[in-house]
Formats: C-alpha cells, structure tokens, sequence
C-alpha cells in the first residue's frame, strides 16, 4: 500500500522553525506573518501496516520529541509544500530507507520527502510568492502536489538515437543541432566532428557520441581555453609595460630552455613552465612523476613512532562555481566531494582541507539581488551549509575558511575547496594497462544528477541559468565516500590498483574512458539510483561517490571482497582492449565507438590574439581611505567570520596543530591550515597550507595580483614557522568567459607571467592547478582571480600562532618594501622570511601575524584578541595600508636588525592603542563581530547566565570481579560515522585490544550476518564503543537513529546485555552518545525503560553545526570512565555537532544529579556552569554535557576527549588530555 505520513516537532523542540520564522522576517519584510508551523512529510510507497508501524514510532520519528500523524487539516491555512525534484538525491529519504530495512527486513519500500510550511498571520498572495521563491530554488526543488500519491518512476527507456542526416548537415544546420542539444563546444567542434564521421568512420553519430565528445572536449575537462594557442601577443600596459615585457621574456626564455620552443604557445604551457624549469634544474627532485595524474604529489619523510618512513603527500584545489551559483548546498557540498576524490583516486587519506569563497555582498537586502539571480546571502549560506555538511560527514578537518567580498563575485559565486591528503609511499602501486584488465566501479548508484555539468561549467551564464540547469548540478553522499576513503587506507586494497580515477566531471565517459586507450565499457553493469536512465545519461552522468579502478581480471573476487567488508557495492564495467578505441555498448547495442586518436584531438585547438593592458581600476589598491579603527574592523573583508568558520569540523582526524582561532578567547584566527600526518600511531609531523589572494590588487593588476598572491601564501607560511623555501604550490584561475577579445585574454596571461616571475624568485614551483574561466553573467565579471595555494611539511614543535602571549613582550614590524613600479621586492622578502623562521626556531618569536585586507592595524587588533592582551604601538606607518609581504611579530626579548622595526609593546590593559587611537579590546571585538552576526551569528543565549548545581564525589566505585590486563573493545563502524580511527588509537595507547568492525547494510542478507556477527562480538568483549560522526547523515532529522535501532535489535541487545553482566564498559561520544540516550541505554542501561519523559539530544539552539574548543568540568566521578578525576576539575574539549543539547525535565534532572549520574557540564572560564551560550554552545538543560548510568559503567558525552595529543591544538588554553581511555582501561585492571 501507499500512505503518507506528517512529523511535527513538539513545541518545546521548534527551533528550525522558530529560526525561519525570524529568517524571513528580517529577509522579507513580512509585517503580518505571526508564525510558522513546520511539517516533514513521508509518501511510503509499497508498504504495509507492520511497516508503517515501524516508520512512525522507530524511523520518520521520536517518542520525546515529535508528533505523529496521519492527516493533518490545511483547510483554510496558508501554506507552501515542496519537495526534491523527481531523479535528485534525497538525503532524509535514503536514510529513512536504510533505518527501515534494517528494521522490517525488506528492500521494496520506497520513500519520498517533503516539507510543508504553514504561514500563520496576514499574509498577502505577494508574501506568499516571496516566501515561495526564497524556500524553492528551481534547480532541486518543486512544489508538491498533495493531492497526488504517486511513485514517478520512468521505467520505459528510449533507444539511443541516431542523428540521421549529420554528415550532410549545412553550417546553419550544425548551428541549430548545437543549439537544440545546448552542446557547450564550438560550431568548429562540430564541424570537426562532422568530417570525421564522414571521412573515417562514414556513419551518421548517436546522439551519446555527440554528448560524450562535448563532455571530453569540454573546458572543465580539457581545459579548451588553457591550451588555446597565443599569438600575436602585444604589450600595452602602462606604467608596468617594461616590468611585463621583462616577465614575457623571462617565459619566452624559460621555453627555449625547457623544450626549445617545440610546444605550442598556451596558458597550459605558462602555468606549468615554471615548474618544469625547476625540475629540470633539480629544484624539484621531490615530486612524484607518473603517468596517473590524480593530485599534486611530493615524496616527504615522515617520523612514525620514531621511525623515518617515505610518504606521498597529495593535494588539490577544486572549484565548483556554476552548481554553487544555482543550486548553492548541492554545488558546494559535491566541490568538497570531488577535491576529496582527486587525491583519493591516488590512494591517499584525506585529512586536510581549506575554503576559500568569493561573493558580493552578503548583508545586502535580498529584494535587491539581479533578476534571476539568488540573493547573495542565500548562495553563501546554502553553500557553507553543503560544504560543512559534507565535509563534516566524511570526517574531514576544515580548519581555514574565508569568505572574500568583492562586487564582481555577483556574476558567478567562487567555491573553492582545497586538500591535502598523504599515504606510505609502498601502498601506492602505479602499473600502465594491459589488454584484459578490467576496469571496477566502486561506490554510489547512478542517477541524472549531474547530467551535462562538465560542460554546464564550462559556458557562461545568463538570466534562463536558474530554471534550466536542475539536472547539472549533482548531489553529494558523503557517508558513501567515507567508505571509498576506509578501503583506500587499506593497503590490501591499494596494492592490487594499478590505476584509479574519480567519477568527477563527465562520469563514466571521461573517469572510466581516461584510464586506457582501448576500453570496451558495458553501461548496463552500472549500478543506477533508479529505473529509466537512457544510455546517454548512464555514459555523462556525474553521479558522485563512484570510483574507477584497474585491476587484473584474477584479482577481482579478491578486491570485490575488501570492498565488501567495507560496505560497499563492486561490479566490472569495462575491459581493456588492445585496439585504440572507446566502444560503449547499451541493451546489447553498441552506442559510442570513437577513435582513441580522434578523442585525444580534443576538438579543434583555437589561435587567439592577445593584447596585454593595464588594469580594470585606478584605485590604488595598496593605499586605504580608512581613518580610524572600528572603521577598519567594520570593512566586509576585515569583520569577523567567526559564525561562518565554526560551521566546519576542524578538530576531526586527531590531527589538529592549530584550531581556526586561537587564544583563551579563541578569537585569533590563523594564518592557514596545519595538520598532523594521519599515521597510524605517533608523529610530529605537520602539513601546512595557506592560500594567497586579493581582488582589488588584482582589479587593478592582474599581474601584480597573481604575484601577490604567491607572495601573501608564502608569508603566511613563514609566520605559521614554516619554511617557504620547500613549498609546492597549486593555483586557481578563475576569469571571465573571454570569447575571442584579445584585451580579454592579456587577463589571464598577465597573470601568469606575475606567477612565472613569483614562482622563479622564490623557487617555489607550481605543480598543480585548476582553471575555471567562465566568470560571466550577461554584461558583469568576476574579477580576474589567481588563487596560490601553498603547500609544505614542518615539526609541530616549531608551529606557532598568532595571538599575542603575553603582556610586556616587543612588537616588531617586518616591512615589505615595494619596488618603486609596486612589483615585490624579491630578495628583500626571502631575507625576512628566512630571518623570521629561524627566530621562530630559536624561541624568540613567540607570535606572528601577515599584513592583510585592513592593514598592520587588522593584524595588531586580531593578534590582541585571542587573549586579550593590550597593545601599544607608536609608527610612522600608515597603519591601514596595504602591505602584502609584511609581518608583525611578537618577541620575547630584543632583537637587533634593522629589518626588524620596534613599533611597540604587548600590555596588561584592556586597550588598544596604535599612535593617537585607543579602544578598549572589548569594543573592538564587538566592532569586529557587528557586519556579519546576523547572517553568521556566533553564539546565543549571551544574556543568560551562571548556574549552581551540586557536585558529586564517589566514596566507592564499581570493581570488576575478574581482572584483565588487555580488556577487549570493540568498535561497531555505522554508515556515517567517522570517529573510528582516532577512538582505536587512545584505546590501544591505553593497553586495550581493540576491533573496528564495520556494519554492512547493502542488502537484507547483509543486515542480517552484521545482525548476528555484531551480537557475537559485543557478547565476547569489555568494553563496546560506540564512536561520533553522522549516523546515516543524522537522517531523517534526528541523529543517532540508525544506531538506536541496531542498539535495540534483539540480538544486539541480548548481547548488551551479556556484557554488562559480565561487568563491562560502554561508551558513547558526539552520536555514539546521541545513540545510547535514544536507544535508552542512557540514563537507564535498559531500552525498555524509554518514554516520552525521557532525556534526549537535539539541535543546538543556534540551529547550526557548532565547532568549538569548549570548556568542561568533572561533576561526578562516579563511573569508572571518570575515576582518575576530581570534582570540579576542567578540561579544554573540542566539539563538533549540530545536535548537542541535552534536554532534561528539572524532575529527571534532579534525579540525576543526586545519584552522580551528571558526569560533566559546560563552564564558563572561571568554571561555572552556565547557560550563556558562548560556553554552552548547544543550550543544554542544567548545562549537561555527559551522563552516565546509575552504576556509572555506561558514559555519554558530546565533547571528542579522543581528539587530542601532544603538538596538537597548541593556541589553545586548558587542559586538553581528558584519558578517559585510560580509566576505562585500568577499571578492568582494578587499578
């Protein structure tokens, strides 16, 4: 049977709609709107009544928290319902599936989403249009028709047909073919196309052939305008017309040095020369050269429990500007997705990540945004959304995020997503294909998500982008990646690889087409989300999460096997053939059969002319008009994105060196990102990457900006303790659409040659890039951008931060001077970079911050804030200015140098004062904070207050009755956690022994053996652990679902059961804790004992994902979890959820209290317990962060205690070693 079903949330649980409700208020002006009531809704489908039962009560809801209905009366109610569009992926609903299956044993059930929001008050038909296009973006969503109950389901798939009559075509007839198939390519593509079907292959083309060789040939993957040949190059540039004509030459040289002019001029050939210099000259001996081209990729040693081991460091920047600019989570979510997978398909763990954005103003009112266009603020914050969920999901640590604010970004978003990733240099075999080896396809189904988004990036936009792009944009799963990154870190795996590549841009045409030039590919062995998808889709769809692998025909059961054990679905697709063709073949049809030869053409290469001007702007970009303090804190480019930042994981990986914002005010941001290496066991070696770029200096210049722009990376770098002289770096371009305007092309070739010159100077070659050039709406650009990232390896013991330290230390100023042109001073910046690197290595420098967007003023009053530490400082300089290159620097004691100018000291008050201008740190801070809080609000709750609740000592514990000095763990691994690797590690540090096992969920048969193996070990160990991450992606709207329910299956809990009884330990953090309160485990240790009145977990009163350093105290230390601690003793814990308040009624409360089952709560930094919402970051009842049973021997908490190690979260304050491990460890020991 079919049947819908409507979820509420109870009244005292509506914070989403509470926040929407004040959302398009503030955004839409909606005088009369009184309130809003907010439904999920469920349409079942092939279902019965036992299956309804189990939806309502253990999947589509919760005792505690929802109502449940059947019906629900719209009559006479304002109201917008909306849903995903038929064929885009759905999240909540694919999570109610596998809760379900796992549940009623059954894989037929099929369910939708959607969502009705009632609008209560006078509302006018003009509102209810406004509302209705700001909560439906036409790209994923539609309005749901509630009076139809139906499974749209397509099974009829069409014949691939063939064009008929194209060989004979006309060029008018070409034209209109381009045109009626929206075909990214040139009408000279076409053309080419045309004479190689009649003259080669004397056959008309099928339309898959026609759209697999406009997604080959597209820009996004062959990079059509970066190897457009130059000529006729002419130099008009004004005041830097010599200082350009030096920097041509210095390329045209660089050329005859490195293939004697024998390539083809390009801005392929610009971008890489540099670095083919360098090799060539033995200053790039480090990097790893094959022929499989995943990543960026260096050799590096790296200490493992003090031992030296080679190691390939990968990394990757990706963009995803034109799925971001019309359908912002989705585009966002999948270009952190794809820069994961480059570096993946290297067989490397990714571990590292860094955003850089670009956007107009995003505090601008919406009604002002361009026709056709999202508003500003809507693409931003959709975007972080997408990107953070993603991210966070995987269990990537994001730990630099900014958002850069130029006009020119209204024209199309920049989504930039940035990785490193590192693995054994032995794990990674690299072998060239042979006739008969098959090619694998790993991971997601596929579905027309992503349909034509290679060459949808590649063409510019225009005011029909928004309602004609829906299938473009794809839709990520990062719970699936999870999996492909786990079997990737598995050596097994990776050594039978002899080749791998991701689903990215042109899916199974181009991943599973680039791998060997002779492929025979079978379409109908690809797995698809859904019936119905044609031929054509199934060969270009970018489908996300799938993987492409070569391996020999004898080892598939082998590598089908681990791919099993890691949950994942494996089946042959292609093999290798020896003749040099791409054949695809559909229904037993052959569809596409092309030449390898003419593939590789890759269309017809266009000669451009090229004239190289001045700037866009006048305005002198170094110089600022800002006269006073608040004013420089309050610029878009200064003010704070604090609330923006704390969106993304940055402490997950146990592996981070410095959190986005240091200080006992964590208030500091960082200079770039820094992360240990993922190595299983101990080491003190870190990754470093930073990013340089600035849109006004590259307005006025965009050769001046892109050799800022190498310069701003590398002296982040070095104020970070790094070392500028071993960084690889990787660049962004992303220009407007440049058609065949010579002025236009002088754009980006300018660019190059500012990098070419930076890159030669500093002999820090360029090994890796991405291009995006098509930056146009209708008549506006973005500017010209060239983003440097920079990449290298350091010891933590020599990173340091930039808040000030103390009070009483000496501020230097290490100045950039400019040539007199406003070129870089070249020699003069590798002489202070060098000497600010070794007074960090010698102890001296105890602090170091860049100059950026606000001047030495922005770097003084952000260096002040983290601790709160004063300044006073006397220069001549102006202190707004532009200074990129320039360092401020805190010492601990004099330094004698003249390239170190004294300008002040650090200081006891609470002011800061620069020459004749004093404010105090607070009003400076909350100037900062004042542009972006109500778009990116940091926290809430700022006007409650301290609490007083009773603390608990035990006078006795719980002992074992049987010792045992190497207790058991066992670690059950859910689809969407991500704690398992850092959690085994604490425990095996402790003396535990210690087993992840992985939950396989594909299919019935799967649950079923999971079911029963899971019990088995469960019943047979100590301790169960169960780990934090997103289980099921923490849907359908509540976290821990998935878990709670396998918790509560009967065998699963039988064996609980067994191991409390046998005196064991289980320990739930983040989900894991989210689990054991849901399943009832907590507070009762028996699932039967759950009720509405129970306490549960939910969102975090600022409705976001919160990742924080926060601030706990020991209340009780009851359990053995907590029996090395004292009372009142605090930790500094890292926090990471979107789902942490601990709900509580005052009756359970007080319960809980008295037995010393509170274990621990959030305190301010006197260690008061608060309800303040910058230290109870989630507003949790009686500010609760863990509890335990009334035995003490089941222990849930939020905060990741797993987290940290020695050289880790080093510009934070506190405690940070909480080894509750250990405790848990030596309980079984009786010690």
């Amino acid at each position: 049977m079919n049947y819908r079903v409507f979820v509420k949330k109870k009244e005292a649980f509506q914070v989403e709609s509470a926040s929407l409700f004040h959302e398009l208020k503030q955004n839409l002006d909606l005088q009369g709107l009184q309130g809003i009531q907010m439904y999920n809704v469920y349409d079942v489908f092939h279902g019965d009544e036992h299956d309804m039962q189990l939806l309502k009560e253990k999947v589509l809801s919760e005792k505690v928290t929802d109502e449940v209905f059947d019906d629900i009366d719209l009559e006479g109610k304002t109201f917008i319902a909306y849903e995903c569009l038929p064929g885009q992926y759905d999240q909540r609903a694919d999570s109610a599936q596998q809760c379900l299956m796992l549940l009623n044993n059954k894989q037929d059930v099929v369910i939708k989403s959607g969502r009705i929001v009632i609008l209560e008050g006078a509302v006018s038909e003009e509102d209810i249009q406004a509302v209705t296009r700001y909560l439906i973006n036409p790209v994923e969503m539609r309005e749901k028709d509630l009076a139809v109950l139906g499974y749209e389901e397509d099974v009829e798939i069409e014949p691939v047909p063939v064009l008929e009559g194209f060989r004979s075509l006309d060029e008018p007839g070409l034209e209109a073919l381009r045109a009626e198939q929206g075909l990214a390519m040139t009408l000279a593509d076409v053309k080419h196309i045309q004479s190689y079907f009649k003259n080669e292959e004397q056959r008309d083309l099928t339309l898959t052939e026609l759209k697999v060789l406009d997604t080959y040939w597209s820009d996004h993957c062959r990079h059509t305008t970066f190897e457009t040949i130059l000529q006729n190059v002419k130099i008009e540039a004004g005041k830097l017309q010599d200082t350009i004509q030096k920097a041509y030459d210095l390329y045209l040289k660089l050329r005859e040095d490195v293939h004697g002019n024998k390539k083809v001029m390009t801005l392929m050939d610009m971008a890489t020369i540099a670095g083919k210099y360098l090799r060539k000259t033995g200053k790039l001996d480090d990097m790893e050269v094959s022929d499989e081209i995943n990543a960026c990729s260096v050799e590096i040693t790296v200490d493992v429990d003090g031992e030296d081991q080679q190691w390939l460091l990968m990394f990757k920047n990706e963009t995803h500007n034109h799925p971001t600019e019309i359908e912002p989570f989705g585009g966002a979510s999948t270009c952190i997705g794809g820069a994961i997978r480059d570096p993946l398909s290297g067989r490397s763990y990714v571990y590292q990540a860094m955003r850089i954005t670009g956007a107009g103003d995003i505090t601008k009112d919406i009604k002002e945004a361009l026709p056709n266009k999202l508003p500003q603020s809507r693409i931003s914050k959709g975007a972080a959304s997408g990107y953070s969920s993603y991210g966070n999901q995987i269990g990537l640590a994001t730990t630099y995020v900014k958002e850069i604010f130029n006009d020119g970004y209204v024209a199309k978003r920049m989504e930039v997503g940035a990785v490193v990733g590192a693995a054994p240099k032995e794990n990674v075999v690299r072998k060239k294909p042979e006739t008969g080896d098959i090619v694998v396809l790993i991971g997601g189904a596929t579905g027309r998500d992503g349909v034509g988004g290679a060459t949808g990036s590649s063409k510019e936009h225009n005011d029909t982008s928004l309602t004609k792009c829906s299938s473009e944009v794809q839709k990520g799963n990062a719970p699936i990646e999870r999996k492909l990154q786990r079997l990737f870190r598995n050596p097994k795996a990776t050594k039978l690889i002899k080749k791998a590549n991701d689903f990215g841009a042109g899916g199974v045409s181009v991943a599973v087409g680039e791998i060997a030039d002779g492929l025979r590919i079978d379409l109908d062995k690809v797995p698809v989300k859904y019936s119905g998808l044609s031929g054509t889709e199934l060969a270009i769809s970018e489908s996300q999460e799938r993987m492409a692998v070569l391996i020999e025909a004898d080892k598939f059961e082998e590598f089908k096997q681990l791919a099993y054990e890691e949950n994942l679905d494996s089946c042959i697709v292609a093999e290798v053939t020896e003749e040099r063709r791409l054949v695809m073949s559909f229904h037993g049809e052959e569809i596409v059969n092309i030449s390898r030869d003419f593939l590789d053409t890759n269309g017809v290469r266009g000669l451009q002319d090229v004239i190289i001007r001045e700037g866009l702007s006048d305005t002198d970009p170094f110089h600022s008009e800002v006269t006073s303090l608040e004013e420089n804190l309050k610029q878009p480019n200064v003010a704070s994105q604090i609330g923006l930042a704390e969106m993304f994981d940055a402490s997950i990986g146990k592996s981070t060196v410095l959190m986005p914002f240091g200080g006992k005010y964590q208030l500091t941001e960082t200079e770039g990102s820094v992360q240990k290496l993922p190595v299983f066991g101990f080491t003190d070696t870190c990754s470093i990457m930073t990013h340089g770029y600035h849109p006004e200096l590259s307005l006025y210049s965009s050769y001046l900006g892109a050799s800022y722009s190498v310069v701003e990376a590398l002296a982040r770098v070095t104020a970070m303790g790094g070392n500028y002289e071993t960084c690889r770096l990787t660049n962004q371009e992303y220009f407007e659409r440049l058609h065949t305007d010579p002025e236009k092309w002088g754009k980006p070739m300018q660019a190059l040659l500012g990098l070419i010159e930076a890159e030669m100077a500093f002999e820090t070659p360029a090994i890796g890039g991405k291009d995006s050039m098509s930056g146009t709406f209708n008549d506006i650009s973005v500017p010209p951008t060239l983003i440097t990232f920079a990449v290298t390896t350091e010891k933590t013991e020599h990173i340091i931060s930039p808040e000030f330290k103390a009070a009483g230390n000496h501020i230097y100023y290490i100045k950039h001077t400019p040539k007199e042109n406003k070129t870089p001073d070249y020699d003069e910046l590798k002489t202070n970079f060098a000497k600010v690197r070794d007074l960090i290595r010698k102890g001296s420098i105890c602090s170091a911050a860049t100059v950026k967007f606000g001047g030495l003023a922005e770097a003084l009053c952000k260096m002040s804030f983290g601790n709160k530490i004063g300044v006073e400082v006397k220069t001549s300089e102006n202190v707004f200015d532009l200074s990129i290159g320039s360092i401020v620097v805190e010492s601990t004691e004099e330094i004698h140098d003249e390239a170190f100018v004294l300008i002040g000291k650090t200081t006891a008050a609470d002011t800061i004062c620069i020459n004749e201008e004093c404010i105090t740190i607070d009003h400076a801070i909350a100037a900062w904070c004042e542009r972006y809080n109500t778009i990116y609000p940091m926290s809430v709750d700022q006007e409650e207050s301290v609490i007083e609740t009773p603390e608990y000592t035990a006078k006795e514990r719980v002992h074992v009755k049987k010792t045992i000095d190497k207790p058991k763990v066992i670690i059950p691994v859910f689809p969407g956690q991500n704690c398992e690797y850092d959690t085994k590690q604490q425990f095996e540090r402790a003396g535990a022994e210690v087993e992840i096992y992985v939950f396989n969920n594909l299919n019935v048969e799967s649950i079923e053996r999971s079911l029963r193996e899971l019990s088995e070990k469960i019943a047979s160990a100590q301790i169960l652990m169960v780990v934090g991450g997103f289980s099921s992606g923490d849907e359908p709207d509540g976290s821990g679902k998935f878990i709670a329910n396998v918790l509560s299956n009967p065998s699963v809990n039988k064996a609980v059961q067994t191991l409390l009884a046998n005196d064991g330990l289980i320990l739930g953090i983040c989900n894991g804790f989210q689990a054991l309160i849901k399943s009832g485990l907590l507070p009762y240790g028996d699932i039967t004992k759950l009720s509405e009145e129970s306490p549960t977990l939910f969102r975090n009163n600022i409705n976001r994902h919160v990742s924080h350093i926060a601030t706990t105290k020991i209340t009780s230390n009851k359990s053995p979890w907590l029996s090395s601690f004292t009372p009142g003793q605090g930790h500094s814990i890292a926090m990471s959820h979107g789902e942490g308040k601990f709900v509580v009624s005052d009756e359970v409360a007080k319960q809980l209290f008295e037995n010393g089952q509170v274990a621990t709560q959030y305190v301010d930094l006197d260690g008061n317990p608060t309800m303040n919402g910058t230290y109870n970051i989630n507003g949790s009842s009686y500010a609760i962060e863990g509890i335990t049973s009334a035995d003490g021997r089941i222990f849930g908490k939020m905060g990741h205690s797993e987290r940290y190690e020695d050289g880790l979260f080093k510009n934070i304050d506190g405690d940070k070693y909480q080894n509750i491990f250990e405790n848990g460890v030596n309980y079984f020991r009786n010690k």
